[in-house]
């Protein structure tokens, strides 16, 4: 049995496919090869199998989403200019 932790990050917005779902290992940020898990759970063994997979999935934190809103700025000569503001940042200045 192989238990390992993993950060999952579901971007639904993001621009390519590969990047709306995200698994990464949190200590060294790689994306975990799970034929390689597999295979170090049957211990490396030449061969083929026939194998049933479970996949337990609990959540142990979830993160705060980082939101962003867009706000206009008056300029002394009239213009406006659109800056990206994050709001948790905000309130913690």
């Amino acid at each position: 049995m192989h238990d390992s932790s993993f950060v999952l990050t579901i971007h639904p917005q993001a621009e390519y496919d590969w990047d709306k779902c995200i698994l990464r290992n949190p200590i060294t940020g790689e994306r975990p090869d799970f034929t390689e898990i597999i295979a170090r759970t049957v211990g490396n063994e030449a061969g083929s199998y026939l194998i049933s997979v479970n996949v337990e999935v609990k959540i142990l934190e979830k993160a705060a989403t980082e939101q962003s809103e867009t706000v206009a700025r008056n300029l002394p000569k009239g213009k406006g200019v659109i800056t990206s503001v994050n709001p948790q940042k905000l309130l913690a200045s």
